[in-house]
Order: C-alpha cells, then structure tokens, then sequence
C-alpha cells in the first residue's frame, strides 16, 4: 500500500503542478487579454476623440465660411442699395433750383476737354436748366434731345465726329470701384 499512497501522491502532486501551471498560464493569458483588450479601448477613445476634434474643426470652419459668406452676401446687398439710393438722388436733383449751377459745372468742365463744341445734348426734361446754365456761361450752344444722357450734359463737335459726356451718374459709376472699398468698411463698423 505504501506504494499505492505514494504513486497517488506523486499523482496529486503532478496534477497540482500541472493545475498550478495551468493556472498560471490562464493568467498570463487573462492578463495579455485584458493589457490588450485596455490597449485596444485606449486606442480606440484616442482615435474617436481625434475624431471628434477634427469634425469640431470641420465644422467651425464650416460655420465660418457661412457666416463669411452671409456677412459679403448682406454687404453686398447693402453696397447695391447704397448706390442705388445715390442714383435715386442724383435722378431727382434735376428738378432742384441748384440743378442748373451743377449742369453749368459739368459744361464748363466738357468745354475744357472739347472747347470747340457745337451742341450739347441731354434728356428733355433737362433742357431748361441746360438753357439757364448755358447763360450762366454766357455761351449760345444748339441745346439737342437725347433721352441717354440723365443728370448732366453731352458736348458734339463740329460735324459730330466728336463729343464728351458728362453727368452726375457717369461720375457715380467711374469712382464706383473706389467707393466700394469704402463703404464696404463703413458697412463693417
């Protein structure tokens, strides 16, 4: 019997190493498991995270871009009433007292470019203050009706083969380029 109790003990004794190396085992793989398993989620939160950052960017970037654009849109549509007001009151200066010492200007400045002039054309509705800034002058022109020329004068040369506009929206436009800027800034205050 001696032999029997001790071969079932060099059994048991074999099958707690054997239990123990498995054990040991199972943790070392429970362990590398859960190292990666903490490594995986870890990656993962930094990757989302990342994620989330650029999708934050992306999107205040996007809100920018349309706040930007809505800011041009409304100075833009601004910018055009401005100057859609502007002409509106140079339209309707003509009918001022002062409209005639303004057309007598804008002639004075045409005869300079074209002194030898012949005629001078504009709308009808502006022929009697075109008459009283010609006396102003003191010159005699052949006053002519053309319904293209608003808010000022066109000088013709002799023959016609010449001639020089000059009026309060023609001004408005050639220094419209300049006044955008401007008024864009005014706008933006």
């Amino acid at each position: 019997m001696a032999l029997d109790k001790l071969l079932e003990n060099e059994a048991q004794a074999e099958i707690e190493r054997i239990r123990a190396d498995a054990q040991a085992r199972a943790e070392q793989i429970v362990a590398g498991a859960q190292e990666r398993a903490r490594t995986l989620v870890e990656s993962r939160t930094r990757q989302l995270a990342n994620q989330r950052q650029a999708e934050l960017v992306r999107a205040r970037s996007a809100a920018d871009l349309d706040s930007n654009a809505q800011r041009l849109t409304s100075s833009d549509t601004l910018q055009a009433q401005a100057f859609k007001v502007s002409e509106q009151y140079l339209h309707s200066s003509v009918t001022s007292p002062e409209y005639p010492m303004i057309l007598a200007k804008l002639i004075s400045e045409a005869l300079q470019v074209l002194p030898n002039a012949e005629a001078v054309e504009a709308s009808l509705s502006e022929h009697d203050a075109v008459r009283q800034a010609l006396a102003q002058l003191g010159r005699t022109l052949d006053v002519r009706v053309n319904e293209q020329v608003k808010t000022g004068v066109r000088l013709v040369g002799p023959g016609g083969k010449s001639s020089i506009q000059n009026t309060l929206t023609g001004r408005l436009d050639r220094v419209r380029g300049e006044l955008a800027p401007q008024i864009s800034r005014l706008l933006a205050e």
